[in-house]
């Protein structure tokens, strides 16, 4: 099944970038598309549950196997070095032992144990044997099982793949929101310097103190300390989103995007949800189907089977081991005596084999499979309420992140005309260096709450596109 034709449906409308980049991107810089497709095709967590695909389909023709002829071959050579006695009755000197009146007090009707001259201490056999399964109820319900876990297997690696999308995503924006920060970092880093710089230059001429440049150079020292720490934390973050893609940990990557490029869609155009574009609802429903089978098969056992068999071979004995590979051995189909030939044999059958009487095992595993079919049921009604439960809170979460990122937006944009018109003022003589500092400080805080919002944003789309089943489209929602 080919997966990554629909990779590009579960790109989220809140998160757009635009695809203008420069030709000669470097190798190890990823878009999100990119990202993603990357751990899809080298994530050991996917790359696995490509094998139990396989897997599966290896055990259908297993499965289809056990119908067709199943064809052994044999040889043997068996030595005796003390065969078995031949035991019959003594009927008198005109019986089948010939005349025995010589042996001290025997008499007709004792047992007597002869010599075994019916086989002689060596012997050799090679045949062919085939079986052919003529009609077996449990067969022809374990071809529809071995399907149906081709089915379980195919959706528990879509399954895969959509928790695999998800954790590269969140990893993917968690970096891009602490690259855009420690751009932030830089910017503020550049206005407080400046400021510095024009406070110094007040306090040579006698128009501030030097208490005033103190306090900015503790608010620069402490932006160029945190802007460190926060480059360690990015490290950390890029660690991640290689760690989630499965990319190799001592290579460098980067990634391309940009937060100002994110639209925020409206919540209404998430209508009702359907249990059906889960992936994980339809596991659920498969084990459902391989549980109902299973049943089926413990009915089954109760059908009589029927099967065909035959045998070709060819058989010899000699007194000797070395007499059954003399060079004048041969083969003979004929039916009279030769010296040393290994005879031909051959027997076709059919046998019917009917269940009678188990001793009530079979009645009691029936009934352990009803009760498991009641058990997988009900976990699928419960699954339902989770999901019902997931959706509202998911739709619920995304709004309340949405609502927060506009309200610290604007909180954000009114900190920074703040700082603008405290700095004009202190300049031109008009405010203190303290105001400034303050709103600095209120500045950054807003900025900070600004873009933990935004990822908060993003986290919740990410959830609620999952809880949808719009993360990684099953197969039948993508047909639509």
């Amino acid at each position: 099944m080919k997966y990554y034709y629909k990779i590009s449906s579960f790109i989220f409308l809140l998160l757009i970038f635009k695809s203008g980049y420069a030709q000669d991107k470097p190798v190890n810089s990823f878009t999100l598309d990119e990202a993603v497709k990357y751990a899809l095709e080298n994530s050991y967590t996917v790359k696995n549950a490509f094998l139990d695909e396989e897997s599966s389909k290896a055990r259908v023709k297993e499965t289809i196997g056990i119908g067709l002829p199943q064809i052994d071959g044999a040889a043997g050579v068996q030595y005796n070095p003390q065969l078995s006695r031949f035991f019959s009755t003594y009927t008198g000197p005109n019986g089948f032992l010939g005349d025995l009146s010589g042996v001290p007090g025997i008499q007709p009707g004792d047992v007597v144990a002869a010599q075994n001259f019916f086989q002689l201490k060596s012997s050799g056999d090679v045949n062919v044997s085939i079986n052919q399964i003529l009609f077996n109820g449990s067969y022809l319900v374990g071809l529809k099982a071995a399907s149906s876990y081709k089915e379980l297997s195919v959706k528990m690696s879509g399954q895969t793949r959509e928790q695999t999308i998800s954790q590269v995503s969140k990893a993917f924006y968690l970096a891009l929101t602490n690259q855009e920060r420690i751009k932030l970092f830089d910017s503020n880093i550049a206005r407080v310097d400046s400021l510095l710089r024009t406070t110094t230059a007040l306090n040579k001429s006698g128009f501030a103190e030097g208490i005033d440049v103190d306090r900015v150079q503790v608010t620069y020292n402490n932006l160029v300390t945190e802007r460190r720490k926060f480059e360690n934390i990015q490290t950390l973050a890029y660690e991640l989103l290689k760690f989630q893609m499965n990319y190799p940990m001592n290579e460098t990557i980067s990634i391309v995007g940009s937060l100002d490029d994110i639209q925020v869609p409206d919540l209404s155009s998430y209508q009702e949800h359907e249990y059906a574009k889960r992936w994980d609802y339809q596991v659920a429903q498969t084990n459902v189907k391989l549980q109902e089978l299973d049943l089926k098969n413990k009915y089954a056992a109760s059908v009589p089977s029927l099967a065909a068999f035959a045998k070709l071979g060819y058989a010899t004995q000699s007194p000797t081991v070395g007499g059954l590979f003399k060079t004048n051995s041969g083969i003979s189909n004929e039916g009279g005596l030769g010296p040393d030939k290994w005879y031909g044999y051959s027997l076709v059958g059919v046998s019917l084999s009917v269940p009678i009487f188990s001793g009530l095992q079979r009645n009691y595993r029936v009934q352990q499979s009803k009760l498991n079919l009641l058990k997988t049921e009900n976990s699928v009604k419960q699954l339902e309420s989770a999901i019902d439960l997931e959706v509202k809170q998911s739709r619920i979460n995304f709004d309340n992140s949405v609502q927060t990122m506009q309200s610290q937006k604007e909180n954000m944009e009114l900190a920074s005309n703040i700082a603008r018109v405290t700095k004009i003022k202190y300049e031109q003589g008009l405010g203190s260096n303290l105001e400034v500092v303050d709103a600095e400080a209120a500045l950054r805080e807003a900025q900070i709450n600004f873009y933990n919002a935004i990822y908060d944003a993003i986290v919740a789309k990410i959830d609620l596109d999952k809880a949808y089943g719009n993360l990684y489209p099953t197969e039948e929602n993508a047909n639509k």
